[in-house]
């Protein structure tokens, strides 16, 4: 694994960790190849099915690798940051990703932020978008993700202005679950993703998909998408299968209400 990158697995979680503190974690090319690389390699494997997206040092994300790119002339901006694209190497991971948002996530770390799937945020995070301020336009589906997030005034607010938003404003508008103490982050996404491991593992890919593919639609073709899907895949279970696993949801219950 590349020494910009740092991927631990334990017990069906993959900790993916940007590993450029001195740069804020900037996307340079040799990042932005070891993301797409590592992620299309935790896909393929069978051992891995949540995945946890975090920064080294202060910073999640600071964005693409601005010096690097002002240095590279002999190619288009473009063409440039489509060469290894991280985040759609993370869409295309079936599983949950949990993004552990450390510091500060700007710009194309903003973007990466976006890709996952749920977001807990230390109170050390802040988020912003200077695409306008740099002089470009996203392509890693930014000026319409945050919109379907927040609401399209807020979004036109940060993307037309370039101002950070705190971790505490994240969580009011709904851009991250829940914001921890700096030292609490990994501890309770890992948590978080054990719960999720905890689900039928046929599900845990399958409603992640579902949902994915209905959000994308307008609402009665959603409907209709969840129809088909859920009939297909309820076929294969059984009253006995229900049965069993009423009882241990019960069981759960207990525990967390006593707890």
């Amino acid at each position: 694994m590349s020494n910009v990158l740092d991927v631990a697995k334990e017990g069906g979680i993959a900790t993916v960790t940007l590993n450029r503190p001195n740069a804020m974690n900037a996307l340079s090319t040799e990042l932005r190849t070891a993301i797409a690389e590592a992620v299309d390699a935790l896909e393929e494997d069978p051992d891995v099915r949540v995945l946890i997206l975090t920064g080294a040092g202060r910073a999640f994300c600071a964005g693409l690798d601005l010096k690097e790119l002002g240095a590279n002339q002999s190619s288009a901006l473009n063409t440039t940051i489509q060469d290894r694209d991280p985040v759609r190497s993370l869409g295309r991971f079936s599983g949950p990703v949990i993004g552990a948002i450390n510091g500060v996530a700007i710009t194309g770390g903003f973007e990466l932020a976006l890709a996952c799937d749920v977001l807990i945020a230390s109170t050390e995070a802040r988020f912003a978008d200077t695409h306008a301020r740099v002089g470009i336009l996203p392509g890693w589906g930014l000026s319409q993700k945050l919109s379907r997030a927040i609401g399209i005034y807020r979004a036109k607010e940060l993307s037309l202005t370039g101002n950070f938003l705190s971790a505490d404003q994240a969580a009011e508008w709904g851009l991250v679950n829940r914001v921890v103490a700096p030292d609490d982050l990994l501890p309770t996404c890992r948590t978080l993703a054990e719960d999720m491991l905890s689900v039928v593992p046929q599900c845990l890919s399958g409603y992640k998909a579902l949902i994915d593919e209905g959000f994308a639609e307008a609402f009665g073709d959603a409907m209709k998408t969840e129809h088909r899907v859920s009939n297909a895949a309820n076929k294969s279970v059984s009253s006995d299968d229900v049965e069993q696993r009423r009882e241990a949801i019960r069981q759960r219950g207990q525990s967390q209400k006593s707890g």
